[in-house]
């Protein structure tokens, strides 16, 4: 099949899937056509299946904001008539499911007919797809999808709830690929350059924006590292990074914080890890928790969102109320206070990941595709 691919290209959750879901179809022999406005920061173009095409936005005085969806399906047009494409695989309900649809109308027009399947992500839906400025336009673009999936149950119920939907929604989780995590933790793991022997590593990786409560993490470190030696490893950069940095100052444990910055190294900064913490308000999956679990690290979570369709309450970790922070604490110390209930907690949370295995969701995204297409003949 020839697959276009629409998504942002950024560090958040979905445009790391979305360049997943495409290196793996690429492997299974599909040519992939990857298109946004930047080169996606996971895709690496050394396979002959692979294209990526920027969209380019010219800038005119006129506009007070350039109007990337008319760019976008412009070049989805002009690339399915170039390539030959097959299928449209939008990433997010806006802009790029609306845009999609204009590119499927403007091809109809010319003779020619190609699906569109649209994956609903999180915030595309419960935060900004949910302002009643875009609201309208949302709900057209879902109702006018040729296929609609969504990364979690709690998220295709979120998306009824605040919508008006009148088709079907088909669950496909996110995934991981456990091949590739498990060789970047058997690969050799430079734990001393972190923390002393004595010393156990919390982790966290986000965007750093308030929807992660990135104060609960460090005040959930705070109460641990009173009581065991540990360090605290910030992964991701965004708004809430510099008040985080000065929380850390006010409690006298900026010595025990580190913070990355955004890394393309997760697998390599996982394998140190000995807890993950995901405090988030909201998650729609937990692709950051997923991610951990793959590298056999267990995760403290809120319980909020599809977080529980990942993370297993005393199997994988433990989840809490948003903003029980004595409570994730507290559970926190009791999987890192004995080597043999954390060594248990590390060997289920892999056992979890398992499932979510690329090898395991694939088959589920290629058979949508050969149904969408069957429906175009």
């Amino acid at each position: 099949m020839k697959i276009a691919i629409v998504c942002y290209p950024t560090f958040g959750g979905s445009g790391v899937v979305a360049t997943e879901l495409g290196l793996e179809l690429a492997r299974r022999g599909h040519e992939i056509h990857f298109i946004t406005y930047s080169q996606p920061v996971r895709l690496a173009l050394l396979n002959k299946n692979i294209h990526y095409h920027e969209v380019h936005v010219p800038e005119y005085p006129l506009f007070l904001y350039q109007p990337y969806e008319l760019a976008l399906s412009s070049k989805l047009v002009d690339m399915v008539k170039l390539h030959g494409i097959e299928l449209l695989h939008v990433h997010y309900a806006i802009p790029h499911a609306y845009a999609g649809y204009m590119a499927k109308k403007m091809l109809k027009e010319q003779g020619i007919k190609i699906p569109m399947v649209t994956t609903l992500h999180g915030t595309d839906i419960t935060l900004v797809g949910n302002h009643p400025t875009y609201k309208p336009a949302v709900s057209f673009s879902i109702n006018h999808s040729d296929v609609v999936t969504s990364v979690s149950q709690n998220l295709k119920d979120e998306t009824y709830r605040l919508f008006d939907i009148n088709r079907d929604i088909v669950v496909i989780p996110n995934f991981i690929e456990i091949d590739r995590s498990r060789m970047d933790v058997n690969s050799q793991c430079h734990r001393s350059m972190m923390a002393t022997d004595t010393q156990k590593i919390i982790t966290h990786i986000s965007n750093f924006r308030k929807v992660k409560r990135i104060p609960d993490v460090i005040r959930i470190f705070y109460e641990i590292q009173k009581q065991i030696p540990s360090k605290l490893m910030m992964v991701g950069d965004g708004p809430e990074r510099v008040p985080a940095e000065r929380l850390c100052e006010e409690l006298g444990i900026s010595d025990k914080v580190i913070f990355f910055g955004n890394s393309n190294e997760i697998g390599e900064i996982l394998c140190f890890s000995d807890l993950f913490l995901l405090p988030s308000e909201t998650e729609s999956f937990g692709l950051a928790a997923l991610e951990a679990m793959a590298c056999g690290v267990p995760v403290i979570s809120s319980n909020t969102g599809g977080l529980p369709e990942v993370n297993r309450e005393g199997y994988s970790g433990y989840l809490g109320n948003v903003g029980d922070v004595q409570e994730m604490a507290k559970k926190a110390l009791h999987i890192l206070s004995d080597d043999d209930r954390l060594f248990q907690f590390k060997t289920n949370a892999l056992k979890v990941a398992e499932e979510f295995d690329i090898q395991n969701i694939m088959p589920l995204y290629e058979q949508l595709y050969r149904k969408a297409l069957k429906q175009h003949t």
